[in-house]
């Protein structure tokens, strides 16, 4: 007979005589359910004693464990070092699908209504990642001031899913909608000590619920299951519209922080087991954020897939971008380990078939830097091609203007523009490559292009918050100017960076706002700032509308050059299906030498890629990069099988319909200072 699995059905589970829940805890002596008064969260109305059973599950059964009621879980165990118990304190079950808050801001479970949600014909998308653009957005901050969501809804679940939010996203084309943490979080005491809130929600209470502050007013009187639906019809609407939703989530660390932070669930559970500790009970602390979960334990493991599987399936979310992953990856000696069962686990279960699965492959532990090391299926953050491709079109530019020489060739640029073979395994092809310019922490784009140092001093911690290593240029005046010079190079830096991102092999991750330029005034870590600063403009100025056309163009012209988004490497001399064959020529359209690639006077390249069709037509595309700022004249390549190229796109110009000129092989043409073009061949 197959062996009993004791972790299954954690939390409560109802039938048709009432509940019964299951907590998971190796260390507990003694267990309790309490029930609270239906008019009073404070009140506790029954105590129930629990039972230890198979596998260190403790479990009760009651009549009265029903829908609508409001439950905690009182554990005792060991004093000893490592432990925490305490058994004055009401606890959050880790399965609690619903959450309710009593008067004294304690947080109860709350056992949630049967799910009758009526999900119609809407269906998860499945784009494969060849096809998908990630647009990285915070849920309250996209529609909070958009004038067009009702004024009830802006900053919710159903302001993101209003028909002119979704319309934008439909417009500017991107495939898939990232979420900031929507699991229900807190605001870490230090942070209300400052009176100040945690706006990006890396800070979780609980896995199994909805961020209650993101819903709307009506939804959040009408309690936890009401917010569960607003969410599960955000989810639906976009879904119907072709968009995906991709769940930024942080299973890394909780919201309990470290020893003297607030013991709400796990810590008063079974510390000892949930949490990563020294032999004396000092944790060990790989997050930066107080606490690292210990997922070398199966009670951890099973509590993060679990919650993986209720999102996906109950929710049908489809994919998840995971918060500090070298962490989950942490065996039991605190190392990381690219064959952990978990990372296997998330990777093959049969209940997530099909979501997106991607990591920010780093922590702040030892070892913590991963990149690259996670196993084949998952997709990772590339902070390498963030770092290069910002270093190529602003400081190495910044340099050349204080020295006379740039410091690196293009070599690098071009590694990382095919795709990242020298990072990633050859078996995981570019997909595994999640590339990103910016993301939520640090400087937004047009930022990088504005400010060379940071400028957080409104974050409340004396400006030394934040990176120091923005990889950006100010093009001579820190912040806003009205030189128009200066203007200008901001302008077509922000070109080439937005090309570079969509033009490259791999997966693009745009951050919301970068598509038109905005800006967080050089904060560059606004985590705690909840206000217009970070809150997504609805109105733009001209060159922002330039910009955003700009982004458009390049977005649909991905879509319409499978040349650009390879799914595998390609072999020299080989024919691999979906990859694409290169060839690298330099601005004399002659072959690239060692010297091209490495000098730093030969800043130039042309980039022929064709794509060897599995599924789409056959298509070939030139790509012309030049990374100084004198002009140069390009001689284009004279290749088998090319009698043309049709320019589509140049980053020297500011309205992309003035594009669309037809050139010959061998032809000559000037390509401006610091810029790029697109050709299709033909």
């Amino acid at each position: 007979m197959p062996e009993a699995d004791s972790l299954a059905e954690l939390g409560v589970i109802l039938g048709p005589k009432g509940g019964e829940l299951r907590v998971w805890s190796a260390s507990a002596t003694a267990m309790e359910l309490c029930l609270f008064d239906d008019r009073d969260a404070n009140w506790i109305a029954q105590r129930l004693p629990m039972t230890r059973s198979e596998g260190d599950v403790w479990v009760v059964a009651s009549t009265d464990l029903v829908a609508g009621v409001r439950y905690s879980v009182r554990a005792t165990g060991p004093t000893t070092p490592g432990h925490a118990f305490d058994p004055a304190l009401h606890l959050i079950d880790p399965y609690a699908r619903g959450l309710a808050r009593a008067e004294t801001g304690d947080w109860r479970g709350y056992v949630q209504e049967p799910d009758t949600f009526d999900w119609g014909n809407s269906a998860p998308p499945r784009i494969g990642m060849d096809h998908t653009v990630m647009y990285e957005a915070h849920t309250k901050g996209i529609s909070k001031l958009n004038p067009d969501v009702p004024e009830h809804l802006r900053g919710t679940y159903a302001g993101l899913a209003h028909d002119t939010t979704i319309a934008y996203l439909k417009d500017l084309g991107v495939t898939a909608v990232e979420l900031l943490p929507v699991q229900q979080f807190v605001s870490e005491q230090r942070l209300i000590k400052q009176g100040l809130t945690n706006y990006w929600g890396y800070n979780t209470l609980n896995f199994f619920t909805p961020h209650a502050g993101y819903a709307s007013r009506a939804a959040q009187h009408g309690g936890t299951g009401a917010v569960l639906r607003e969410f599960k019809g955000m989810v639906k609407l976009l879904h119907e519209a072709g968009l995906e939703v991709v769940l930024d989530v942080v299973y890394n660390h909780t919201a309990e922080e470290g020893m003297t932070g607030p013991t709400t669930s796990l810590r008063g559970l079974d510390n000892r087991h949930y949490y990563r500790q020294a032999p004396d009970g000092r944790y060990v602390d790989v997050t930066g954020c107080g606490n690292s979960l210990n997922t070398a334990t199966a009670a951890s493991q099973r509590l993060i897939l679990d919650s993986l599987r209720y999102w996906a399936n109950d929710v049908q979310i489809d994919g998840f971008r995971f918060d500090l992953a070298a962490t989950l990856g942490r065996n039991d000696a605190g190392d990381f380990d690219p064959e952990h069962p978990l990372l296997l686990a998330i990777r093959d279960d049969p209940q997530l078939a099909g979501t997106k699965i991607i990591s920010e492959p780093w922590d702040v532990g030892m070892g913590g830097w991963q990149v690259g090391k996670f196993p084949a299926g998952w997709s990772e953050w590339n902070d390498g091609y963030r770092d290069r491709m910002r270093d190529f079109w602003l400081t190495d530019i910044g340099a050349t203007r204080a020295t006379g020489s740039a410091p690196n060739g293009i070599g690098s640029l071009a590694r990382r523009l095919a795709g990242s073979a020298h990072v990633f395994a050859h078996e995981r092809g570019p997909l595994a490559s999640v590339n990103f310019i910016t993301a939520h922490d640090g400087f937004t784009m047009a930022d990088l292009t504005s400010y060379n140092e940071k400028h957080n001093l409104g974050n409340g911690e004396k400006n030394r918050d934040g990176t120091d290593h923005n990889h950006s240029f100010n093009y001579g005046v820190e912040g806003a100017t009205d030189d128009d010079s200066i203007r200008d190079a901001r302008g077509k830096a922000m070109r080439n960076l937005l090309g570079t991102l969509l033009l490259s092999a791999g997966v693009p991750m745009l951050t919301a706002g970068d598509e038109f330029g905005r800006t967080q005034r050089g904060n560059n870590n606004a985590y705690n700032q909840d206000s217009e600063l970070t809150w997504l403009p609805w109105e733009r100025e001209g060159w922002q509308d330039e910009l955003l056309e700009v982004s458009r163009q390049l977005i649909q012209l991905r879509g319409e050059n499978p040349a650009l988004r390879p799914v595998r490497f390609g072999i020299a001399g080989e024919t691999i299906p979906s990859a694409t064959q290169m060839d690298w020529y330099n601005k004399e359209g002659l072959s690239m030498s060692e010297q091209d690639w490495d000098s730093p006077v030969e800043r130039t390249l042309q980039y022929l890629a064709a794509s060897t069709p599995e599924f789409e037509e056959f298509n070939r595309i030139l790509l012309i990069v030049h990374g100084l700022e004198d002009d140069v004249t390009v001689t284009l390549p004279r290749h088998a099988g090319v009698t043309g190229y049709l320019l589509l796109w140049d980053s020297a110009v500011e309205d992309p319909s003035e594009s669309m000129t037809e050139h010959a092989p061998g032809g000559e043409l000037v390509v401006a200072g610091v810029s790029m073009q697109l050709f299709r061949a033909h």
